[in-house]
């Protein structure tokens, strides 16, 4: 294991990661698709977040083969942080931690719709160090390392880099806008402010929004509520595939801060562009 000081993680680091989100989609998470049975889905903070046995088996398969390819980490899972949320925590300080979403898009899972996917980001001190994205049902895993670029490793191997789409104007862009935990009054003017752009959507599920934003086939992504686990992988992904992003304010996303909302757009001057039109009256 070659990270150093938590500041490194190698090819062979990020292709074992890709490997253990492989193996555990294959054991916990598609044997469970379409075969939830009685009292394998329930409802965590309210009626539109829900959680599924699946879940909770997949982050266990998870976090226990991280730890022993990397003893010396700490992991941040969505699950394990509902139950405790001091587990947060652990992305303060120095040394390698491992954000994990077990399944992204779990009321897609949940409905039996084959848009999920499952997350992990390699982080120290707040900043992202590599980044899994794998969509189960294709079986391909978006990939991406600081300095390395964004790819997406097909099941057989083949490899294809992602680069995000050309900048355009407002009125041309098409992405993904999730306002539902905005604040009043921004929410209703989020809303509104949508109608300037091309096209807006929500599949409710970031890893496959993120995927479609590194890849080029829309212009950008937003969200509000930054939970590391939902974020830092399509962050990196996006700015290695070339594109900008940075919180509403215009400050630099981090994975150890979960507030202050996320743009991200081609490059800086879309950026700017899109933040107008979305968030100003």
């Amino acid at each position: 294991m070659s990270v150093t000081s938590g500041s490194r993680f190698d090819a062979d680091d990020l292709a074992a990661l890709a490997a253990i989100l492989r193996a555990a989609a294959r054991a916990e998470i598609l044997p469970r698709f379409h075969h939830l049975g009685p009292g394998a889905i329930r409802h965590k903070n309210g009626p539109l977040d829900l959680v599924t046995a699946a879940d909770e088996a997949a982050e266990r398969h998870i976090t226990a083969a991280l730890l022993a390819r990397f003893p010396a980490a700490r992991v941040v899972g969505e699950e394990a942080a509902a139950a405790d949320p001091a587990v947060l925590g652990r992305l303060r300080g120095e040394g390698l931690v491992f954000t994990v979403d077990p399944i992204d898009g779990t009321a897609n899972f949940a409905a039996g719709l084959p848009l999920f996917g499952v997350m992990a980001a390699a982080v120290a001190a707040g900043e992202v160090l590599a980044a899994a994205i794998l969509d189960p049902i294709a079986g391909d895993i978006a990939l991406a390392r600081v300095g390395a670029g964004s790819w997406l490793e097909a099941a057989d191997g083949s490899i294809t880099r992602l680069r995000v789409a050309a900048a355009a104007p407002p009125a041309e862009m098409a992405g993904s806008v999730s306002w539902r935990f905005l604040p009043e009054p921004q929410r209703s003017l989020v809303c509104r402010n949508q109608a300037r752009l091309a096209a807006c959507f929500d599949y409710r599920c970031a890893a496959h929004q993120y995927r479609m934003a590194a890849a080029g086939h829309c212009h950008f992504v937003a969200f509000n509520r930054l939970l590391p686990w939902d974020h830092a992988p399509g962050w990196l992904l996006h700015r290695e595939a070339g594109g900008y992003s940075a919180r509403f304010d215009g400050s630099a996303y981090r994975a150890d801060e979960t507030a202050g909302g996320l743009l991200c757009a081609p490059d800086r001057g879309s950026w700017q562009a899109l933040r107008a039109a979305l968030l100003e009256p």
